[in-house]
């Protein structure tokens, strides 16, 4: 369990309580959780942050009424900096993205200007917005992943399912400086509040000395009963990389499965500030 479970900014959060869903908009239902929460205890410093990057959301339940009423459907994407003040706490955007439901809008435009406000207010930060035809929406493309290799598929034994950094030790191999790009499907973890599972394929770009692949899995595995939102696993997996493996380039981009017809896809780098497509079928 996370040191910051018991904060007071997540005791007035909606999520883990009964709630009653609205259909007329309503800004004020979106609630923003600290990025300090988790950052402070990886002594990161929000003002000169490790790395570069941004979350991108699908939403896949939008919907809204055109001026004859006639309801309207888009897939949308966002995008919040990493540099922002605070994530969206993901039950209160699924209940703000319902609200659109019964209420007028006279063109797409205009929702997608009403989410970037309202979505940038929440953060502190200047959040994107776009919106899809349901029908054509590239980004949501599936994406080979021939290129990375897949770490999986190792013959260990493990019985240990609790987070622990140091299983990163020693990972660091030889001197040689090697560039490599590997992906894991094994990534779970669970919801700090409801405990809920979360799914993840991670995608690791680096340069640097060779990490120890059957180390690097245990880590990841290590997750499995570990309690965090999706960005915090994410810079907290970024930042053991940096620290165990002295890498002197690093890419962390987790995909998760949606729940609630949402999807968060924390992405960390050192060297890009926007994240490419690495869509799989799980998402």
């Amino acid at each position: 369990m996370s040191n910051y479970h018991d904060a007071d900014e997540l005791k007035a959060l909606l999520l883990g309580k009964e709630t009653t869903y609205q259909s007329q908009y309503d800004a004020t239902l979106l609630q923003g959780v600290p990025r300090s929460l988790n950052r402070n205890s990886l002594a990161v410093d929000q003002e000169a942050l490790p790395f570069s990057g941004e979350d991108i959301w699908y939403g896949f339940e939008l919907s809204w009424l055109n001026d004859n009423g006639l309801p309207q459907v888009a897939v949308a994407e966002f995008r919040f900096p990493c540099t922002s003040i605070n994530i969206v706490e993901s039950k209160s955007f699924k209940l703000y993205l319902n609200s659109f439901n019964q209420s007028k809008y006279s063109d797409w435009k205009t929702v997608q200007q009403r989410l970037e406000i309202d979505l940038s207010r929440v953060c502190e930060g200047q959040a994107s917005v776009t919106l899809f035809d349901v029908e054509h929406c590239p980004p949501l493309a599936i994406a080979p992943s021939g290129e990375y290799q897949r770490i999986d598929e190792q013959n260990i034994t493990i019985d240990d399912y609790q987070l622990n950094r140091n299983m990163l030790q020693g990972a660091s191999m030889g001197t040689e400086i090697v560039e490599e790009k590997l992906v894991s499907h094994l990534l779970k973890s669970n919801c700090l509040i409801t405990n809920q599972p979360d799914w993840a394929s991670i995608y690791i770009d680096y340069r640097g000395t060779q990490i120890d692949q059957e180390k690097l899995l245990r880590y990841l595995v290590s997750f499995r009963q570990h309690n965090e939102f999706h960005e915090q696993c994410v810079e907290r997996i970024f930042v053991d990389l940096m620290a165990f493996c002295q890498c002197e380039e690093l890419t962390v981009y987790a995909r998760y499965t949606r729940r609630g017809g949402l999807d968060i896809n924390p992405f960390r780098s050192t060297t890009l500030e926007k994240a490419p497509n690495r869509r799989t079928l799980r998402q």
